[in-house]
């Protein structure tokens, strides 16, 4: 169980310094001056949000993909709302981690026309408050009546995360949970203390979503959320700066019909995250992963 957890406090490990490989920087395609360019720039840099696995996966997806056309690829790691900042101002290229209509709403009003969305690639995102699946409880109208079984605590993730937001103004004053204390720092840390009690036979309430690997690898379950306090199942959106769609009209394709089914993404991240140290770059983990689902990849540029 604790593997994993080794494999998610790496998250971020492979990031690389400066913001300067932006693709505002790099010269346009061939084609004569004045005339529309018809090829993409080389130069990329993608957003990756701390601590959210199914973003990082994909994204790496796409930094394999696109070397091997010849393109030069960074990855940048951040928290949510410095990337959609830098998404606003040019300087990341695109993400693969929007959550929408809800989760991330608010970025998308923020920066509005200075960011473009390029469509989703999975149907099945979901908020949740999780607990062990052996938990007294299986509603959320039921925790404040045993918060002192979850020792007064809920077990949160980034504090500016969208999630962090909708528990914070929806969940806690919706169902009376003001005593209890929400603690927030990082999903690497979330998933430390969730093991930490699993193990331990503890009862204990984290703020999770769907997709995501913990839920093949815990014995967890999702809190009813009867009023709807975070929102209907979502979707994973890839958003690019304003521009982006000149800049690389290929890629702008390639991304718009890019889909990746729950079932294919836990496979992933199940190689990436179960072993048993994390790796220093999971580049060559994702690569055996793309070579074993061949067909898939192929038809992602077709």
């Amino acid at each position: 169980m604790k593997k994993r957890i080794l494999a998610a406090l790496a998250i971020g490990a492979v990031a690389t310094l400066g913001l300067g490989a932006c693709a505002a920087d790099t010269d346009p395609g061939t084609g004569n001056e004045g005339q529309e360019q018809t090829t993409d720039k080389m130069d990329l840099t993608i957003g990756v949000f701390n601590g959210w696995p199914e973003g990082e996966a994909a994204s790496f997806i796409w930094k394999l993909i696109l070397e091997d056309k010849g393109y030069n690829v960074t990855l940048e790691y951040a928290d949510a709302g410095p990337v959609f900042a830098g998404l606003s101002t040019g300087d990341y290229d695109v993400a693969f981690d929007g959550w929408l209509p809800t989760t991330h709403a608010k970025y998308m009003e923020d920066y509005g026309d200075k960011l473009v969305d390029l469509g989703s690639w999975n149907e099945d995102a979901v908020l949740t408050v999780a607990v062990n699946a052996d938990a007294p409880i299986d509603s959320l109208t039921e925790l404040a009546d045993h918060a002192d079984e979850f020792d007064n605590r809920i077990v949160g993730i980034e504090p500016g995360a969208g999630l962090t937001g909708a528990v914070q103004d929806n969940v806690i004053p919706t169902y009376g949970l003001e005593d209890m204390e929400f603690i927030t720092s990082s999903t690497p840390a979330m998933l430390a203390e969730l093991s930490a009690a699993l193990d331990a036979g503890e009862n204990i309430a984290v703020t999770l979503w769907r997709p995501h690997w913990a839920y093949n690898e815990f014995d967890i379950k999702d809190l009813k959320d009867p009023e709807g306090t975070l929102g209907a199942s979502e979707s994973i959106h890839s958003i690019a700066r304003v521009g982006f769609e000149d800049d690389y009209p290929q890629l702008t394709e390639w991304i718009k019909d890019f889909t990746l089914s729950s079932d294919l993404l836990y496979s992933l991240e199940n190689v990436m995250y179960n072993v048993d140290q994390a790796p220093d770059d999971y580049a060559p983990i994702v690569a055996t992963w793309m070579a074993d689902n061949q067909d898939y990849i192929d038809g992602l540029t077709d």
